[in-house]
């Protein structure tokens, strides 16, 4: 039995004013759902919202769904212990494979007509691989569903007093009316609303925190001061954040480990988000879903990053907790609750409010819609009861919603273990995703890669990953921070990919015309790139064009904290 870490997080002293504003936020997060229940009359609907939005939308959800526990304690947490360096975790661990996703992988998934990650993975290479992808999303969707409902939970209980397990119960529940009621369509529509909420949130606590600290310089200058201060004003070599201490090794973790193997492998194969892109009109709404996305992500840190700095210098318990003298029970997850206690008074209390329990929903109701999706369509319809009426699998999609949310209750206990759930997630990451994309990356240029080697990959690389994780736990490797989860996809993607190509060479491959829109040398062009007609027209909604922006935007804003 995991026994629940004891919060020591604070008891927000919050007015009637901002339980008023709270309550409004939940009569219009359950009002979206029981409005886009009207439209739900197919699995389709329900699971894909049947392939109808717009790409402003998708692209909002897109990013709000990312906006979980991750965002929000994970990498305030990360702000107030590391500082700078956890720019890493946007600039150069999300938006070149945000890009990388809408010009180069969207193409194959929408144009496929798949209906998730792994029915990709199943025309591929066939049932082995399908199989083992769609269990090993299914496990991760509910443990990551699981860090979001925990910090749902450590919101409730620092405003109303509730324990954790019965925070984690009663936030589960809430989620999981409108998810029930409206599927993809409610959870998306939901999280266009959140996003604008969440901002609305940490705009004012970031302005009024610099105020407190005497602006940015104020800032710079109280860091400085500060043990080991220097180093986290600068984004490299972030051998803090990193835990490795050679600065040579740290950068090549972040480039390879971070920049591309967990990243590429989070954004181009976790369903969670391509699941919004793929709800998507058009192609070209598809493969601009993750690109309008990135434009909103690559100034975020802006407001989640800066506050953990603000809270490292201006809110006591962290500031003795990064001096190693910290009371007992405080952690970095708290460093945005303090931050809100010490700076915001009644009124912008609720709205901050609203938006750390608009982050939470929006990432669990992501992990819970792509969980459904994978289990009715990829684990139920193919291997227990197939070709069953449709009004059967949209039954089995409202039931794996709640038994997914009922295990997700469970693996919250997990996360609670955590001081920082970044390394929670990081280690998740390199377990899941970092396989998953060697795999991808290999099958989609490479046409001689065969079934075999599809799923006998994913499953090394992903033992891969969990060995370097006891190595490090046995102590017999001394890394800490997300030192192991940088080392431990490298070791997943590097494993993958030779055990890959050896069992390809011994093993034969599918023949080429069953690889037609599934390899990128045997696909047409033509049918690689789509025509652009009518509403989806004009230079502005180029895909490539807004890629590039975005791309010099980033490039822009890391030659400023070199």
């Amino acid at each position: 039995m995991i026994e629940l870490a004891k919060s020591s997080g604070p008891l927000l002293d919050a007015s009637w004013l901002d339980y008023t504003l709270l309550g409004v936020y939940f009569a219009l997060v359950l009002g979206i759902g029981f409005m886009a229940r009207r439209s739900v009359s197919s699995s389709l609907d329900f699971l894909l919202s049947g392939r109808s939005l717009p790409a402003w939308v998708t692209g909002l959800a897109f990013i709000s769904a990312n906006l979980g526990a991750l965002e929000l304690l994970g990498m305030t947490a990360n702000g107030a212990q590391h500082g700078i360096p956890t720019v890493h975790y946007y600039w150069i661990g999300a938006i070149p494979a945000m890009v990388f996703l809408g010009l180069v992988m969207m193409p194959f998934y929408y144009g496929s007509k798949v209906r998730s990650v792994p029915e990709f993975l199943r025309r591929r290479f066939g049932p082995g691989a399908h199989l083992v992808n769609a269990l090993s999303f299914a496990v991760a969707q509910v443990l990551i569903a699981g860090v979001n409902l925990f910090a749902l939970a450590l919101i409730m209980e620092a405003l109303l007093g509730w324990s954790i397990p019965v925070s984690i119960v009663v936030a589960a529940v809430v989620v999981l009316t409108y998810t029930t009621l409206g599927g993809l369509s409610a959870a998306i529509y939901n999280e266009v609303l959140q996003f604008f909420v969440i901002v609305a949130a940490l705009l004012p606590l970031t302005i009024v925190g610099l105020v407190k600290v005497g602006g940015w310089q104020g800032l710079v200058d109280k860091i400085t001061a500060s043990p080991g201060g220097a180093e986290q004003l600068s984004a490299w070599p972030a051998t803090g954040l990193t835990g490795i201490g050679d600065a040579t090794l740290s950068v090549i973790g972040l480039v390879f480990g971070l920049g591309f193997v967990l990243s590429f492998g989070y954004w181009t194969t976790n369903f969670a988000e391509v699941q919004r892109a793929m709800s998507a009109k058009s192609m070209s709404a598809a493969k601009r879903t993750p690109i309008i996305g990135a434009y909103p992500k690559v100034l975020i840190p802006a407001i989640i990053v800066i506050p953990g700095m603000i809270a490292a210098v201006a809110v006591p318990e962290i500031a003795a907790l990064k001096q190693g003298a910290a009371p007992a029970g405080v952690e970095y997850n708290n460093s945005i609750m303090y931050l809100m206690r010490d700076l915001l008074p009644n009124g912008f209390l609720g709205i901050a409010l609203a938006g750390l329990l608009a982050s939470f929903m929006a990432g669990v109701a992501a992990n819970v819609s792509s969980f459904n999706t994978v289990f009715t369509y990829d684990l139920w319809q193919s291997y227990v009861r197939k070709d069953r009426p449709d009004e059967y699998y949209l039954r089995i999609g409202r039931l794996a919603t709640v038994g997914g949310m009922v295990v997700a209750i469970f693996t919250a206990f997990i996360a609670s273990g955590y001081g920082n759930i970044m390394d929670y997630i990081q280690t998740l990451f390199s377990f899941f995703n970092a396989p998953l994309f060697a795999t991808f990356i290999l099958a989609m240029f490479w046409k001689r890669m065969t079934p075999a080697a599809g799923w006998i990959g994913l499953v090394a690389g992903t033992l891969a990953a969990v060995a370097v994780d006891r190595l490090v736990a046995a102590e017999v490797l001394s890394l800490s921070g997300q030192g192991p989860a940088f080392v431990g996809a490298g070791a997943a993607f590097v494993v993958d990919i030779v055990v890959s190509v050896a069992v390809s060479l011994v093993t034969k491959p599918k023949p080429e015309k069953e690889l037609v829109g599934l390899v990128y040398s045997l696909t047409p062009k033509a049918d690689r790139a789509h025509s652009v007609t009518g509403e989806d027209a004009g230079w502005y909604r180029s895909p490539t064009v807004l890629g590039v922006g975005v791309l010099g935007l980033t490039v822009v804003l890391s030659l400023l904290f070199i």
